[in-house]
């Protein structure tokens, strides 16, 4: 039966039967890979979300383009003071959305959640070996993404 407890050993069977970790080299390359793959993931997390909003801005930007229909050189006084219906912006017929672009990013964000979802999963599968190297690689692996993907964050 399989320990419940945290152990330092260098022997782990990790995700697949292949993946049969055996001596101190193969424990290294092990917290190597499972690092680099937390930080995909973290930076997988930061490109999901950089797509959401960038299609999201250039939808904003496509409705609210119309041009404006008062002049701001002129002083509002009380005796000519410009209506409130002058002030509105003009609705210009909106363009036809172009499902096509909406679809394939749509589509693009879908397998992003596929994949973010799966590495997570077999990331906690990993964490579940209750190896302390491996726990290790993954929380070294998720400081070290968030650390590098939390300056993106601020550029969307």
């Amino acid at each position: 039966m399989m320990s419940m407890t945290f152990g330092v050993s260098s022997s782990v069977t990790l995700l697949f039967d292949f993946w049969d970790v055996h001596g101190p080299v193969g424990m290294v390359l092990s917290v190597l890979v499972v690092f680099l793959l937390t930080v995909f993931f973290e930076l997988l997390k930061v490109w999901k979300v950089w797509l959401g909003s960038s299609s999201e801005l250039a939808q904003h930007q496509r409705l609210y383009a119309a041009p404006r229909s008062f002049n701001s050189d002129s002083i509002p006084t009380l005796d000519s003071s410009p209506s409130e219906s002058s002030l509105t912006p003009m609705e210009s017929p909106r363009p036809a959305p172009n499902t096509t672009n909406r679809w394939l990013l749509h589509g693009i964000q879908a397998v992003l959640h596929m994949l973010q979802v799966s590495l997570g999963y077999m990331l906690m599968l990993c964490v579940m070996s209750y190896n302390t190297w491996i726990f290790i690689g993954v929380i070294v692996g998720s400081v070290l993404g968030y650390f590098i993907s939390f300056p993106l964050l601020g550029q969307i």
